[in-house]
């Protein structure tokens, strides 16, 4: 089974930053494993030289010195097998983790700059890391120096990232206050927009409330009724029967068609010039199917009683001869 393992880029960079520390540390392992060598093999000729030269001045002791210098000459301590080399302090190792993590934020705060695209005005837009870099540098190659030159190589590599540190953190509160700024200025944009929207469409309905104001006078002048202002204040049942009464002379009927006029229309809508059947979709005072036939009496018929009431009576006129006899045939099959 293959298992699949995702690296991050931040866990990438320090990878990279420790290899590049391991191939700088080389070089100094391998001079100080030949001098440390070199040491060794020195020691261990001086010694069999010795040997020989006291051999062969006193053939007598030869076996002694041979036995003393086998037995009491110690292993070296110091070879290059025992002596770790990476071996740093723990201070000093604290201090390049810390070095890595304040270079890991200097790299990610430069990229988030970067990718806002926002300007940031007077703030920088990078950090000098310069000094911080040479300063671990010193501290990797610091193994085979005393260790009071590695605590003060430690020490200046603790005030630097402290220094980096909080320039990171005036860039990043920098961008920060870019974005707050840019959402800020997205909003102000978005409410200007809706009241600009507002406004035209108050000054649509104001336009529209005007042509309808207009329509009124043109269609009381044309017919001789009073339009109770319907698109603006609505018209009453009351208002939209003295309409209708108004009218029927204006088609030969009495009087005596009043009454079933009003009976029809009660049952159709109760003179409600919005009424709506849902399901047939038939609209206004007459009931009519669909409700912009009645656009032959005039285009405000969806606001308009008194264009509605003008078209409803036509209809009758025309199909049942009179308002009596449309109520008679909607008693009978119950619609006209």
């Amino acid at each position: 089974m293959h298992t699949n393992t995702t690296t991050s880029p931040v866990s990438s960079r320090r990878v990279r930053r420790e290899a590049a520390r391991r191939n700088r540390r080389r070089p100094a392992i391998a001079a100080a494993s030949l001098a440390i060598g070199v040491l060794a093999v020195g020691a261990v000729t001086g010694t069999t030289a010795v040997s020989q030269a006291s051999a062969s001045s006193t053939p007598a002791l030869t076996a002694y010195a041979l036995a003393s210098n086998t037995t009491a000459t110690p292993a070296p301590t110091g070879s290059a097998t025992s002596f770790d080399l990476d071996d740093i302090t723990d201070d000093a190792e604290q201090a390049l983790a810390a070095a890595d993590d304040a270079l890991e934020s200097v790299e990610d705060v430069e990229d988030d700059v970067a990718e806002s695209g926002l300007d940031l005005g007077d703030a920088a837009t990078e950090v000098d890391t310069t000094a911080l870099e040479e300063a671990i540098d010193d501290l990797d190659g610091a193994h085979l120096l005393p260790s009071p030159a590695v605590a003060d190589l430690t020490d200046d590599v603790a005030a630097l990232v402290a220094a980096v540190s909080e320039d990171v953190a005036g860039m990043r509160g920098s961008l920060e206050a870019a974005e707050q700024k840019k959402a800020e200025e997205e909003a102000a944009e978005k409410a200007r927009q809706e009241a600009e929207a507002a406004a035209a469409a108050a000054a649509a309905a104001e336009a529209e409330a005007a042509a309808a104001a207009e329509q009124s006078t043109s269609t009381e002048a044309s017919t001789g009724v009073a339009n109770p202002g319907y698109a603006s204040g609505g018209t009453s049942a009351g208002e939209a029967q003295s309409i209708a009464r108004g009218m029927l002379s204006g088609y030969g009927w009495g009087d005596d068609q009043f009454s079933c006029l009003v009976a029809l229309w009660n049952k159709e809508s109760g003179w409600n010039y919005q009424a709506y059947n849902a399901s047939s979709g038939a609209f206004g005072i007459p009931q009519a199917l669909p409700g912009s036939k009645m656009a032959s009496a005039g285009a405000d018929w969806q606001t308009n009683a008194a264009t509605q009431i003008s078209w409803g009576l036509g209809y009758i006129g025309g199909r049942y001869g009179s308002p009596c006899g449309a109520w008679d045939h909607s008693q009978a099959v119950g619609w006209y």
